[in-house]
Order: C-alpha cells, then structure tokens, then sequence
C-alpha cells in the first residue's frame, strides 16, 4: 500500500471546502444548483451545518487519501492533474449521470454537481502531484 502525505490529504481537504465555497456561491451556481435541486431558500438554510461541513470535509480528506494511494509516488505532476480531471469527470460525474438519469434529474444540476468534481479531483491532483 503506497504512502500518502498526509500533509497534501488536508490542504486538498481544505482545498474542497474552498472550491464548494465558491462553487456554490451567489457569484457562480448557488441560485441555478438550488433551483435545479428543487430546493427552497428555507430547505438550502436548514440541517446543522457544523455537521454537514464536518463530514464534507472528512468525506474529502477519505476522497483525497484514497485518490492519493491511486496516483502513488512515482506519477508526475502532469499525470497527476490529468488523473484527478479523469477521475472526477469520468469516474464521479459519471456515477452521477447514471443515478441523476434514473432519477429524473435536471441536466443543470449534473453539469453543476459534476463540474463542482471535476475540479475537486483535478485540484486533488495538483496538490498530491506538487507535495508527494
């Protein structure tokens, strides 16, 4: 089982927090992902959000951790990126266009949710790929 630094695991860790941040902002998709999640403003604001950001964050330090014994020491930086833009594009928002088609899903939360993983696992690469 290769060695991951887990140094690299948190920063990509806060890294997501960061990129969901914006993502999901008012300036980027936040109205159009509520919208397309059939969301009210009420439903976006409610649940404990100490716990829904605690376990997001540990979901990506596992997300992060796991992709990291993936891409191993010995791939270079620019396989690194194109593996984490691979994994999240064809792995997760895939995964996510099969369940989003049986669900009746809008195309503009599958492009929302799948892009928001697309470059969380291109970032994850960069940052694994920068400090192995």
């Amino acid at each position: 089982m290769p060695q991951v630094n887990l140094v690299a695991v948190l920063v990509c860790g806060v890294a997501s927090l960061a990129l969901g941040a914006i993502w999901y902002s008012p300036f980027l998709f936040a109205k159009a992902w509520q919208r397309a999640a059939g969301l009210s403003d009420e439903q976006a604001k409610s649940g404990n959000m100490a716990v829904i950001f605690g376990l997001t964050f540990v979901l990506s330090l596992i997300a992060a951790y796991v992709f990291g014994m993936f891409l191993g020491h010995s791939m270079p930086l620019a396989g690194s990126v194109g593996a984490g833009f691979a994994a999240g594009l064809c792995w997760v928002a895939a995964s996510f266009g099969i369940n989003y088609l049986f669900e009746r899903r809008p195309l503009g939360l599958w492009l929302i949710n799948g892009g928001y993983h697309t470059l969380q696992f291109t970032l994850f690469g960069l940052i694994l790929g920068l400090m192995h």
